[in-house]
């Protein structure tokens, strides 16, 4: 294995890789550095403009570094190699540097958090891996930048019973002389009450059907699919609707890119409220979680639809809801919203690039009253962040 540098680690990037400048002038983008350090990597992909790597040896470290929990860290929470204080001042770091390629000006507070750094993820997906020498299955993740497997004995980012309840799937699996290669993956789920669901995606073969589970958000039961999208950390998800909620004061909500519910359904009890959302699986549940938040008062509509096909629903006496998946909104959608002037705009972002370059759309038309990063992702790179829009007068 080649062993290239040493490089000095300039800043780190959204993405969560270490950038620095070899002496040819080429950029390289590296895993397992901080900003400061001097290190020698291995490369896993040359670019003509750029390349890529993991550092192999740290030949001068920085204080913020720590020891990482896992050996499987750099597979599934790179950032387990810095301190958590060190964590959140450089996710508010990237989000002010996001805003600042767009021209947004607006200051970012500071990134809020319940501060459970591990054991916060309500769901996993593990790849398994055939021991030759035992002729046994074996957890794995799959490696950062290679298209081989790591076995794995320990993982702290999910919670103990999901880990738990993938070995005992796994031991069942070896008494019953099974072979890895004859599956795709292993997703397990569980609630906040401990209660596990497993998903074994065989090869060629249908999703297999699992019972749903249910889950309590600001004190409403929600019911959603488990290999399908739920937010994976409850405590800190529920940080930011109470965020939300404060600032939907319309007597009308339409709630964009809705999933299964929980942000309208949770913020926006006792208006009139719209969900709508693409995603058929998400669909389903959401009208099954409107249905069960109906009463006298509250009677939410749902619709299965694109968010850039509805701009018709969307007026100037509204709250609009955004929380759209990597890619950002549509740019029809944004600039429907410039035109018409929703009193308020509640923008939840799991992508600060996209989220910016949809904030500076809107910048002639809307003050920025804050932006608010969360934690959602401790120990990675991966940011959500609230933003409030208030028109201007």
């Amino acid at each position: 294995m080649e062993i290239l540098g040493p490089v000095r680690v300039e800043r780190l990037i959204p993405g969560g890789q270490g950038v620095g400048t070899l002496e040819n002038g080429k950029k390289v983008l590296l895993w397992n550095v901080l900003p400061g350090e001097l290190v020698e990597f291995r490369l896993t992909r040359d670019k003509a403009k750029y390349c890529e790597g993991v550092a192999i040896r740290i030949l001068e470290s920085v204080a913020d570094r720590v020891e990482p929990r896992d050996a499987c860290y750099l597979a599934t929470s790179p950032w387990q190699i810095m301190s958590y204080e060190a964590e959140l001042a450089q996710k508010r770091i990237l989000v002010e540097e996001c805003l600042r390629q767009q021209g947004v000006a607006a200051e970012v507070e500071a990134v809020r958090t319940d501060g459970q750094e591990f054991y916060y993820r309500n769901k996993m997906e593990y790849a398994l891996y055939w021991n030759k020498e035992k002729s046994l299955i074996e957890l794995a993740f799959h490696e950062r930048g290679r298209h081989s497997k790591m076995p794995i004995e320990q993982s702290s980012l999910e919670m103990p019973v999901i880990l738990q309840t993938a070995k005992d799937v796994v031991a069942e699996l070896n008494v019953r002389h099974e072979e890895a290669r004859k599956y795709q993956s292993l997703l397990v789920r569980a609630n906040q009450r401990g209660e596990a669901r497993v998903a074994l995606f065989e090869n060629g073969k249908a999703h297999p059907t699992v019972e749903p589970l249910k889950d309590e958000i600001l004190g409403y039961e929600y019911s959603y699919a488990v290999d399908g999208f739920f937010q994976i950390n409850l405590p800190v998800y529920e940080m930011a609707l109470l965020e939300m909620r404060e600032y939907v004061l319309a007597d009308r909500v339409l709630d964009l890119y809705a999933g299964v519910g929980t942000i309208g359904l949770s913020v926006a009890r006792g208006r009139v409220l719209q969900s709508v959302e693409i995603n058929k699986q998400a669909y389903a549940e959401l009208t099954e979680n409107a249905k069960n938040a109906s009463d006298d008062i509250f009677k939410p509509k749902v619709y299965l639809e694109k968010a850039e096909n509805v701009l018709d629903y969307i007026t100037d006496d509204i709250t609009v809801i955004l929380d759209p998946p990597r890619a950002g909104c549509d740019k029809a959608l944004m600039e429907r919203l410039g035109l018409v002037r929703p009193t308020v705009i509640l923008y939840l972002s799991c992508n600060p690039i996209t989220a910016a370059r949809d904030l500076a759309i809107l910048g002639d038309h809307y003050a920025i009253e804050k932006i608010v990063p969360f934690n959602f992702f401790p120990k990675t790179p991966h940011i959500e962040m609230l933003t409030v829009l208030k028109r201007r007068v």
